[in-house]
């Protein structure tokens, strides 16, 4: 039996951004095979980040939680702020890319942005791409070819490349989960 003292003020922090990221992205689903409630992804991200690199601090763990609500939901910084702090905000923050540029664009400056933004948010998007990039290997989007996935992996691996040396634990399973979904 797992047994884990968690100071109370950080259960009820991660435990309320997990109820706001929830009710936010409740009409939301993923693009696998069986359209999985979206909600899957940042709880993906907070087990990654406590329970395969042991990260418990509250402010990253809520980051994870929320690190989309602004970028695909109607949420706001200012929201994010009031609730839930100055440092979840500028890690969400940090993380949300800009939809009134096209795709691509977009894609190319979270490959240059991302060296540039707070360890915390380095954390974030590791456990980001890990949870992605997983996805690509055991339910990619129906629609998706071989092609098409190893691109997007490729284009991950870009992204976390540009942040080596953060930590070694989530650098080890993005690799892991990258070698898992390039192989045919």
């Amino acid at each position: 039996m797992l047994h884990v003292e968690t100071p109370p003020q950080a259960l009820s922090a991660v435990i309320a951004a997990l109820h706001f990221s929830a009710r936010k992205h409740r009409q939301q689903r993923r693009k696998d095979p069986d359209h999985t409630p979206y909600i899957n992804h940042p709880i993906e991200l907070l087990n990654i980040l406590a329970n395969e690199a042991n990260i418990n601090d509250p402010v990253i763990l809520v980051g994870a939680l929320l690190h989309d609500t602004v970028e695909d939901t109607e949420t706001t910084l200012a929201e994010i702020t009031h609730l839930f702090g100055e440092a979840v905000a500028t890690i969400v923050e940090e993380l949300t890319d800009d939809k009134s540029l096209p795709k691509a664009t977009r894609k190319q400056l979270q490959v240059e942005h991302v060296a540039h933004v707070s360890d915390c948010a380095k954390l974030v998007k590791l456990a980001d791409k890990i949870a992605n990039v997983r996805d690509m290997a055991i339910a990619p989007p129906a629609d998706w070819s071989l092609e098409r996935r190893r691109e997007y992996c490729d284009w991950g691996k870009r992204v976390v490349d540009q942040i080596r040396g953060t930590h070694d634990v989530l650098e080890s399973l993005f690799d892991q989960a990258y070698a898992a979904a390039i192989e045919p």
